[in-house]
């Protein structure tokens, strides 16, 4: 979002129907769209009745991945009409900034976006709150013109543009001097955090709650606290790649830490050996968990926090960067009554989002659906989760076993680690059962030998995988900062990249394509944000009768791009020509 370049104008018409009950969005104003078509609408229906028909339609398909969001919103703005305001295309003015202060803005959700005329254009989530927007006149003295704006999107904004780097250096600078003025020692508390949290303004808090707010604000996947000789290093991991955030003073480290794990409900007496829990906490509105783990070390205890936004995975496949021709193979194997389909790649691919993908693909309100995983990441609504608790007994295969009397149609196992677990997964593929899991491999071609390497038998392999889903994540190039250069068809080819023959034949070889200048959006980074890039492996019987005499991968590779595979290195070629990544980023990926 720029400021200064306002998404809307006041010129457009918005008469506000404040009688119009918000039921009476329906489905077919999204048929009449064409954003879905009826059958899309009659299974969302069957989901609504099968749920107890207590949510509307749209957020069902919300829900389903049928419709996004924003489609939501913005087809509730129409019927309301009321103009909807796009806040991922533009932003506001400085002018209508400064208008509201960053506490009244956030305390009743609202962007100011332009002025125009005596009128100022807001952004709400709910501009049908006749008291807010009379609160917003009196206040500003002027006429207020409400656009419909999606609920996220507003909360994103209000984090960028009324939380700068001063503000935050501004209240560090505060905490460290409460730090100096107080004496904290946390050794006397054991884990009795109701003495502890008696005093809310304890410098220690604030440090603990401004480290976890601008992780939130800055969309950072991991939250790293480094004990060094000297001081403290904060780094956050966005957009995968670890940036340092502040330095603290090495006198902060044990209370710091010990805060953290008193907030995870761990031991802080125990500073020897790992220990491993998690947080909730709504931030913003928002929901989140953090995964929190320390390690001692040299200096102290290292302490690293996965960051999971409960509402970040409802994204769906169409959100995932796929091309049409992946995306159509892959929802054609979530419609699949039988067969395991294994997603795999690296730590941090983004497996676990597309896993749940699927899952909200494929329920429809008509399946029994349950899941084991180690931990349960996300919450999801109609789906049954089980967490793996090995002191317990209930391993992968133990779970995998009793969920199998549990009449499932639809399983999800969130790792292949062993032997046990992946023969137990395919058997139940093979009686009936559409199975999801992942696995460790470098690409598609490649898991099959790692399954026979495991110990599984190659007729079992071949007669229950349906498809193998490789993938890696790229980072986007910021929208702000996007810019065009020329580059040659020989400099591409000469890195390993597929360049397709048709590309720059009329050019004479010059091709065009875009990178990121770099500027305050993306922190002079040039991207913001992450999309995969994806190799599916659809099964064939060429393929699997390799897989029974155990074929190499690199013969399994070259049968499936015969049969139309594109590789992760054609994706990824793609995508450069797209506009969506760089070359530089691909190659860090995709080619180290």
């Amino acid at each position: 979002m720029e400021p200064g370049n306002p998404v809307i104008s006041l010129s457009q018409q918005s008469l506000l129907v404040w009688n119009i009950s918000p039921g009476m969005l329906t489905g077919d104003v999204f048929v009449d769209e064409g954003l879905i078509t009826p059958y899309q609408l009659q299974l969302a229906v069957n989901k609504q009745v099968e749920t107890g028909g207590n949510d509307p339609i749209a957020k069902v398909m919300v829900d389903m991945g049928l419709i996004s969001e924003k489609d939501r919103i913005r087809m509730t703005g129409k019927v309301w009409d009321i103009p909807f305001a796009d806040l991922e295309k533009g932003g506001p003015t400085q002018e209508a900034l400064k208008l509201l202060t960053p506490q009244f803005a956030k305390r009743f959700k609202i962007l100011p976006l332009a002025i125009q005329e005596g009128t100022l254009a807001v952004a709400m989530a709910n501009p049908l709150d006749v008291f807010v927007i009379d609160e917003l006149r009196m206040n500003t003295g002027l006429e207020i013109q409400p656009f419909i704006a999606v609920d996220e999107e507003v909360t994103a904004a209000l984090g960028e543009y009324y939380a700068s780097d001063v503000s935050v250096t501004h209240e560090l600078d505060g905490v460290m001097k409460d730090f100096d003025e107080k004496t904290v020692d946390l050794s006397s508390h054991a884990n009795k955090e109701e003495e502890y949290d008696e005093d809310d303004e304890a410098p220690v808090i604030r440090l603990a709650n401004l480290i976890i707010n601008q992780a939130v604000s800055e969309k950072a996947s991991d939250i790293h606290i480094e004990p060094r000789k000297n001081d403290l290093l904060v780094r956050f991991r966005i957009d995968g790649i670890m940036v340092e955030i502040m330095r603290l003073p090495r006198k902060v480290s044990n209370a710091l830490t010990s805060r953290f794990k008193i907030i995870a409900n761990m031991d802080i007496a125990e500073k020897r050996a790992p220990q491993d829990n998690r947080i909730s906490a709504t931030i913003n509105g928002a929901e989140y968990d953090f995964r929190v783990s320390t390690l001692p070390v040299v200096y102290g205890e290292k302490i690293v926090m996965r960051v999971l936004d409960k509402g970040g995975i409802n994204v769906g496949l169409s959100k995932l960067g796929f091309l049409p021709h992946n995306y159509k193979a892959l929802e054609d194997l979530a419609t699949r009554s039988y067969g395991i389909c294994l997603v795999t790649g690296p730590t941090g691919s983004g497996k676990s989002t597309t896993l749940y993908s699927l899952i909200n693909q494929t329920n429809d309100g008509l399946k029994n659906i349950i899941t084991i995983e180690d931990p349960v990441e996300y919450e999801l609504e109609s789906i049954n989760q089980c967490a793996v608790n090995k002191k317990a007994g209930m391993t992968f295969a133990a779970g995998l076993r009793a969920m199998l009397r549990q009449d499932p149609d639809v399983i999800m196992v969130g790792e292949m680690r062993d032997e046990e677990t992946a023969t137990i997964a395919m058997e139940a593929a093979m009686t009936g059962h559409l199975v999801f899991s992942t696995l460790h491999t470098n690409d598609a071609p490649s898991a099959p030998g790692r399954l026979i390497d495991m110990g599984v038998e190659p007729f079992l392999i071949s007669s229950s995988i349906i498809g193998v889903l490789a993938q890696r994540l790229i980072r986007v190039i910021c929208p702000n900062c996007k810019e065009q250069y020329t580059a040659t068809r020989e400099s591409l080819i000469r890195y390993g990249f597929p360049v397709p023959e048709e590309v720059g034949a009329d050019t004479h070889g010059e091709i065009t394509l875009f990178k990121g200048r770099g500027c305050e959006k993306c922190k002079n980074s040039g991207y913001k944000g992450r999309s995969g890039v994806h190799e599916l492996l659809v099964m064939t019987d060429d393929i699997r009768d390799r897989i029974l005499h155990s074929a190499p991968a690199h013969e399994i590779r070259n049968l499936a791009v015969a049969n139309g595979m594109k590789t992760l290195q054609h994706d990824a070629m793609q995508k450069i020509l797209n506009g969506v990544t760089t070359v530089d980023e691909v190659i860090r990926v995709i080619y180290s």
